[in-house]
């Protein structure tokens, strides 16, 4: 089984973490309607992508006489 020889200091360990932190992502406008997307994904308020139309958006009502 594998063991250390030496003790790794917090701050050599704190260098190697140093790469591991999370960055917050970068949101773009979508070209169609103008919400906030994130970059190279199908925008989630109307389907659209790269200028197109890639997924149908449903609307539903809701009646409540029809329940």
């Amino acid at each position: 089984m594998a063991v250390p020889q030496n003790r790794t200091t917090k701050s050599r360990r704190n260098m190697r973490r140093s790469h591991d932190a999370l960055v917050a992502g970068n949101p773009q406008e979508c070209s169609n309607c103008g919400e906030l997307k994130r970059a190279h994904h199908v925008c989630p308020s109307c389907g659209h992508y790269a200028a197109r139309e890639v997924v149908a958006i449903a609307t539903v009502d809701l009646d409540e006489d029809a329940a």
